[in-house]
């Protein structure tokens, strides 16, 4: 890199200003890399939809017996016997 002569100190604060201003382009363009990245790790869309079908599941009368049945069917489940 060759140095650069300034004549006045006007250029070289003209200079440190596009350099402040680079440097603050380059961290808002990191910061966006990394919400993108987040946005497409976490699957925030898929658990949304699961909670939504939970409720519409577990609400009303049906909803009120699979929460009484199915703690039976998995004790059922456990601790059958092996072999029958």
């Amino acid at each position: 890199m060759e140095n650069k002569k300034y004549s006045s100190y006007a250029e070289i604060e003209q200079d440190l200003e596009i350099l402040k201003l680079e440097k603050e382009l380059y961290y808002q363009k990191m910061l966006l890399s990394i919400d993108k990245t987040k946005e497409s790790i976490l699957p925030s869309k898929s658990v949304s939809f699961i909670g939504n079908l939970y409720q519409k599941v577990f609400s009303g009368t049906y909803g009120t017996l699979l929460k009484i049945a199915i703690p039976y069917v998995i004790n059922w489940f456990i601790n059958r016997k092996r072999g029958d």
